[in-house]
């Protein structure tokens, strides 16, 4: 199977948008186009995490999205609440909900995508289903709306595992990849869009410092 060629690297310009900013964590609404962290190479230097230290020094990244995905972004400010926002992230205390548009209607109104993932070596980075080496990885989805004339679905994505583009992967295995998909998509719904439609719309954690419950949303443009 031949696969498509990588996407050209062409970082948007702009100020970044700060969603939340305290004292220990900033949240943003990273573009899509941007890298979280800068990646091999000058040409890939640019990223969210390299602009937000031009403005503060002190943050650092805990999580990261994928180049082509929008939506919310948490940088810890200081080792101790990069420590404590990383292990809220790896035991699995922070919600994190994503929207997507996917080709086809999706049958069900909501499930459960339950596939292991493995890196797929000789076409890194992409990833697949392998249900013996795969590390278990699961998708809650939900529809919120079905388009016939475009046939398209529009869905609620909460991954309770974090696998490397999980989102992606469990939505091409069902049938339906996410529009605007360079890398997973058919040539019908990589050309769908300008764009990969999927957007980190809401994050929910307690607040490192206070404890507070802190929610934050991002609604998509798309």
């Amino acid at each position: 199977m031949s696969l498509p060629p990588p996407p050209v690297y062409a970082p948007p310009a702009g100020p970044l948008k700060i969603v939340h900013q305290d004292e220990v964590l900033i949240v943003l609404d990273k573009p899509s186009g941007l890298l979280s962290v800068p990646g091999r190479g000058p040409a890939h230097a640019d990223s969210l995490a390299s602009r937000v230290q031009a403005e503060f020094p002190d943050a650092r990244i805990v999580h990261r999205l994928d180049m082509a995905t929008s939506g919310l972004i948490v940088l810890a400010r200081g080792a101790a609440m990069e420590r404590a926002l990383s292990i809220a992230f790896q035991k699995r205390q922070v919600e994190k909900l994503y929207v997507a548009v996917v080709a086809g209607q999706i049958a069900e109104d909501s499930g459960e995508i339950d596939l292991p993932l493995i890196t797929d070596w000789p076409n890194r980075p992409r990833q697949k289903v392998d249900f013996e080496l795969g590390k278990p990885s699961l998708t809650g989805f939900e529809v919120l709306a079905r388009d016939a004339a475009r046939n398209t679905s529009r869905v609620a994505l909460t991954p309770h595992t974090g696998r490397s583009h999980q989102l992606r992967v469990h939505l091409l295995a069902i049938g339906h990849p996410i529009l605007g998909d360079d890398l997973y998509g058919d040539a019908a719904s990589r050309t769908a869009a300008p764009r990969l439609l999927l957007h980190a719309t809401r994050l929910a954690l307690l607040h490192p410092l206070s404890g507070a419950q802190l929610t934050l949303e991002s609604p998509p443009d798309f």
